[in-house]
């Protein structure tokens, strides 16, 4: 990560702390900006591709902020080991509570106001739009990312932790998850993608899947672009993309399609 450009130091949040400095993120804080925590095995997997793009330059430009707290900084014994076998036997291994509790309580010790804590996992509720527009409206996120077998149930229960999912699929970690959850999330806070109406027309926003999107050249392998997309009448094109996505949503997403039935009958937005 880049240092955070120098207009935005006024915004500098100055916390003492007893954690050596070369376990700290070296990018200062920025108060009131939304901050993703990461608790993770792997902090060299972040930024990732949340560093490319927009989501990187919203990041060099003090937008939002991430930090990581390395799991294995909180191990036990000589070889910082911070998982064990299943009680009651069964095959891999689970991440220790007593490891896990003290990072919690060290990425969650300086959180304001509304912050929720986030584990990945298979067994979570699956992410969707509405739920990243939750997250963005939050002060920041703290999220876990799983090995091995998963963690301590009592862990969960302790601190409640929301249990998250990015589809119902196995994956080796959370870390891949938590970045798409980021992303998701990052790019609906203010100033991201710079035109807001972007996230207004997509997928989901209205409840649909989006209309097909085309481009020059107008013909291209003997396929046009659409006549009603080149009459400049604005009306007709709303119309004709709002069309298209119920058709499309109708084929591809029949859950989502009948939800969004439920929400024109019932006089819902």
């Amino acid at each position: 990560m880049t240092d955070t450009p120098s207009r935005s130091h006024g915004r500098k949040a100055i916390r003492p702390t007893l954690k050596p400095r070369e376990l700290m993120t070296p990018t200062p804080d920025l108060a009131g900006v939304w901050k993703a925590k990461i608790i993770t095995l792997f902090p060299a997997a972040f930024p990732g591709v949340l560093g490319e793009s927009l989501t990187g330059k919203a990041l060099q430009e003090g937008l939002w902020q991430l930090e990581t707290t390395d799991l294995r900084e909180f191990g036990v014994g000589k070889h910082r080991n911070v998982d064990d076998t299943p009680a009651g036997g069964g095959a891999g291994m689970v991440l220790r509570a007593d490891v896990l509790g003290e990072a919690i309580e060290h990425a969650m010790a300086d959180t304001r106001g509304n912050w929720p804590l986030v584990y990945l996992t298979p067994r979570g509720r699956p992410m969707n739009q509405q739920m990243m527009h939750n997250f963005a409206q939050c002060d920041g996120i703290t999220l876990l990312c799983g090995r091995f077998e998963g963690v301590d149930e009592r862990v969960l229960e302790h601190y409640g932790i929301q249990e998250v999912s990015l589809g119902d699929f196995v994956m080796t970690g959370g870390e891949l998850a938590a970045q798409a959850l980021i992303d998701a999330t990052v790019r609906l806070i203010p100033g991201v993608l710079g035109n807001h109406a972007s996230t207004e027309e997509e997928s989901f926003s209205s409840g649909l899947l989006e209309h097909p999107q085309y481009t020059r050249p107008a013909e291209w392998k003997g396929r046009e672009i659409p006549d009603v997309l080149m009459s400049g009448h604005h009306g007709k094109i709303a119309d004709w993309r709002h069309g298209m996505s119920e058709e499309i949503t109708k084929a591809r997403r029949p859950d989502l399609w009948e939800a969004y039935i439920r929400s024109k009958d019932s006089g819902k937005p």
